[in-house]
């Protein structure tokens, strides 16, 4: 009872920043939002937004599980990730890019990496949700590692066209890997054990499904022959 009525409250005060630096980003004051916003993150991991962005997702995952519990742990991972987004946008608006694409990259990441663990909870509101993510980073090139969540995200959520577009993004970058070739196949090997319906609902009927697979067969007996 302790233990929950702490996250409560701690989730209770983290809402209150987080209005807290909308409105003040909504008012354009932007240095007081960044004092804000920097004391967010030192609260949850121990240094400010600028610091944060240069973090590793492990670095910054090994600062929240500090003697707290699982749900704690994850609750406090997906406000890093609301923070990390704010911070994201900010960095925008200073026409400091790169800095915001790390910072919507590293929330991005930790947002799929919570829902790939596949537990059974409420996602809070304050959460950006993944294509928030996706539509922040706009047309900027993303890491194989990226697209391979996204690709997982979409497949556990029925949402096959958007995933085969992922796996297809990690062939386009590296197009001779026989591993990725391989795990596009064992995809498609899933996808046909669903439904008609589930695959139409997901955009993505099953001679389509039946044709990708085969392209792949093809692409990786092409591979196992050089």
């Amino acid at each position: 009872m302790i233990r929950r009525d702490y996250i409560l409250r701690m989730i209770e005060e983290f809402i209150q920043a987080l209005a807290r630096i909308h409105s003040l980003k909504k008012s354009q004051h932007w240095q007081e939002a960044a004092v804000k916003m920097d004391a967010e993150f030192d609260r949850l991991v121990g240094a400010g937004a600028e610091a944060v962005a240069k973090l590793s997702e492990t670095e910054l995952l090994a600062r929240l599980i500090r003697g707290e519990s699982t749900l704690v742990v994850r609750d406090k991972t997906l406000m890093l990730s609301a923070l990390l987004k704010e911070a994201g946008d900010l960095a925008a608006t200073k026409g400091t890019l790169e800095e915001s694409r790390l910072c919507y990259l590293k929330g991005l990441h930790l947002v799929l990496q919570t829902l790939a663990r596949g537990e059974v909870f409420e996602f809070p509101e304050f959460v950006p949700k993944v294509e928030v993510f996706v539509a922040a980073l706009g047309d900027s090139p993303l890491p194989l590692e990226t697209h391979a969540l996204l690709m997982q995200h979409y497949e556990q959520t029925g949402q096959f066209a958007k995933a085969e577009d992922a796996f297809f993004a990690m062939i386009d970058l590296d197009p001779v890997n026989p591993a990725i070739v391989q795990f596009g196949m064992a995809f498609y090997e899933r996808l046909q054990t669903q439904s008609d319906a589930s695959l139409d609902g997901g955009n993505l009927p099953r001679p389509e499904v039946e044709a990708g697979l085969a392209e792949l067969r093809q692409r990786n007996l092409a591979l196992s022959a050089q």
